[in-house]
């Protein structure tokens, strides 16, 4: 069975290979094959390996990549329960995705590039999760930041999608760079990046609350928050839905944003022994979940709503890894996965059928023109908003909870989860209401085919049970504790998700209550344009970084630097004028400065020697 793993993040990237070097001569027909069936064949065997899988981690060493000095780092994997999640989640929806892709994407004239990136994304993403050294997790992690730039500006013809791709590229490098510097600092120290030998090497050394213990984990914190984008390097995510839909489904939703979130958990040995790095972990995520939220419920963009909502939910995942409870965010980790494709999706449907519209003002009236739409949405949202019995019931709730127990802030911690839920259900609910009641304001002009049908019926089955299923990391993390809060903690934790369904009930479908008046007021529209905005962050960043380097590049335009080679060159020109002229072809005039060359000469000479 080891020696079967190399299979899983090769297959991928043969297609990809295959893809990108014969796009020429393949059709559409052989491009969806390669494209899709690869991923398929990958989840394949991560299914045999799930159950082959005894208990004990799996590991395979290829051949070693580096050998400088004291780093040697390998092609090498390493196999426990924490990484079979994550396989599975990136094999199995992603190869949904790529079959609804099949579809979505069928007539566009760079299909097989399409297909490639992808899967090769998909390669990238197994590389990382795999990888038993940070090296290694390292180019699998720079791997996938460089398929999500070619993702999102998919479709280069447009500026736009250039200038997305870039924000997305740029932002995240910012924490890429934070992310090299732990790496750096935690090799200085052990001299491994061997990922078990250095939460080992690092237990027995360090204490808890060790300072270089806080700083490397911030660091690697650092990297998290860039690529999982938490605040404050969340605002590449909503300008990246440029991409397709099932890009933003995939990458954007389901597995790369996800990458931080499995970095910290990965580590979390090292994070235990720095406990301000995990209280930051928790307050981040804490902020940034609300953040988003209010921001998702004046959006208009049927994908920047979603956008806004994966960040907030992956602000979940931090705060339950703060206060450390880490089998619970992994297992949001996974039920998001399903529901957010799945949302997406169906978006992507939607803009599909009705004429590639965005905003949702300009929708209405689908649920009986779209029904296997509609119900998608709708069991995405009530899995999103947490309601009981849901996927995202199960797996929110034991961080709701885990927040309440944390020590000292825990429950300030668990107050802003309560109210991120409530916010969470306004607006999932908000969308299905909007989208798919009322009157109709655009008119489908097409049905999703099997292709993209049999994808939003998986996911619809997963979303609803896919919190009854077990994962596979009790050996991973510490025990967590078996304090339960008091009832009406629970009470209020599963009551207010569903407040939040009956407000936006009573707002946008029964119109029970007209708050238009509060909305239009003056102060309801300040607000309404901040939270639009972003918080106004984006705006913020406009003006410390982006306007100045602007300025800047204007008063370089002339390239004022050179001016000094260009003072060089005209020297040397004027030089060789000089000496041009000197070559007149006149033997007698050689001969002449030849023999004044040589009294003046001897003159020196004569000079030199005292005479």
């Amino acid at each position: 069975m080891t020696d079967l793993l190399w299979l899983i993040p090769a297959l991928p990237l043969a297609s990809a290979t295959l893809l990108i070097l014969g796009s020429q001569w393949l059709g559409p027909r052989w491009v969806a094959t390669l494209g899709v069936g690869s991923v398929g064949a990958a989840g394949l065997c991560v299914l045999f390996t799930t159950l082959q899988w005894q208990g004990a981690p799996l590991q395979q060493t290829l051949w070693t990549w580096i050998q400088v000095g004291e780093l040697s780092a390998g092609v090498s994997f390493y196999v426990d329960g924490l990484t079979l999640v994550m396989m599975s989640v990136i094999t199995g929806v992603g190869f949904l995705i790529h079959l609804y892709s099949a579809e979505f994407m069928a007539g566009d004239t760079s299909y097989a590039r399409y297909f490639a990136y992808l899967n090769l994304f998909v390669a990238a993403m197994l590389t990382l999760v795999m990888a038993d050294n940070l090296l290694l997790l390292f180019f699998g992690w720079e791997g996938v930041g460089a398929c999500s730039y070619l993702l999102v500006g998919f479709w280069h013809f447009d500026a736009a999608n250039g200038a997305a791709a870039r924000k997305a590229f740029v932002v995240t490098r910012v924490g890429d760079a934070a992310m090299a510097l732990g790496l750096f600092l935690l090799f200085r120290e052990f001299g491994t990046l061997d990922i078990q030998a250095l939460s080992a090497a690092a237990n027995a050394r360090w204490e808890v609350g060790n300072p270089t213990a806080v700083l490397a984990t911030a660091l690697l914190l650092g990297g998290a928050v860039g690529k999982s984008a938490q605040l404050p390097l969340h605002t590449w995510l909503p300008d990246a839905m440029a991409g397709p839909t099932p890009v933003s489904a995939l990458i954007h939703a389901a597995t790369m944003v996800t990458a931080g979130v499995y970095l910290v958990a990965r580590t979390h040995e090292l994070f235990l022994l720095a406990p301000p790095t995990l209280t930051a972990v928790a307050v981040i995520g804490l902020f940034t979940l609300l953040l988003a939220a209010f921001t998702a419920l004046c959006q208009h963009d049927i994908k920047r709503i979603l956008a806004w909502s994966t960040i907030s939910q992956i602000g979940y995942m931090f705060l339950g890894l703060g206060v450390g409870a880490w089998s619970a965010s992994i297992f949001h980790l996974m039920t998001h996965a399903f529901f957010k494709a799945l949302l997406f999706l169906a978006a992507g449907a939607v803009i599909h059928c009705l004429h590639h519209e965005h905003d949702i003002r300009n929708m209405g009236g689908l649920r009986s023109r779209l029904p296997v739409v509609f119900l998608s949405f709708l069991i995405g949202a009530a899995a999103l908003s947490a309601l009981p019995l849901t996927s995202g019931f199960f797996s929110k709730d034991l961080i709701v909870l885990a927040a309440f127990e944390a020590p000292g802030i825990g429950p300030w911690l668990w107050a802003g989860a309560v109210l991120g839920a409530f916010l969470t259900a306004l607006y999932s609910f908000r969308l299905v209401f909007v989208v798919f009641f009322g009157r109709a304001n655009t008119l489908p002009d097409r049905q999703p085919g099997p292709a993209m049908a049999t994808p939003l019926s998986v996911l619809c089955v997963f979303s609803l049970a896919g919190g009854w299923l077990g994962i596979p990391v009790a050996n991973v993390f510490p025990a967590e504790g078996e304090g339960h809060p008091a009832l009406w903690v629970e009470a209020v934790s599963i009551g207010i998700p569903l407040l939040g369904l009956a407000l936006a009930y009573a707002l946008f479908l029964g119109r029970r209550w007209d708050a238009s008046g509060l909305v239009e007021s003056p102060l309801g529209q300040a607000f309404y344009r901040f939270w639009h905005a972003g918080w106004r962050v984006d705006g913020l960043y406009d003006r410390l970084w982006v306007k100045p380097f602007l300025v800047l590049t204007v008063l370089l335009k002339s390239e004022p630097v050179d001016r000094l080679y260009g003072a060089v060159v005209a020297l040397c020109q004027l030089c060789y004028e000089g000496l041009s002229r000197s070559q007149s072809g006149r033997l007698r005039q050689y001969a002449t400065v030849m023999a004044a060359g040589v009294i003046v000469l001897l003159g020196v000479v004569w000079r030199a020697a005292g005479g």
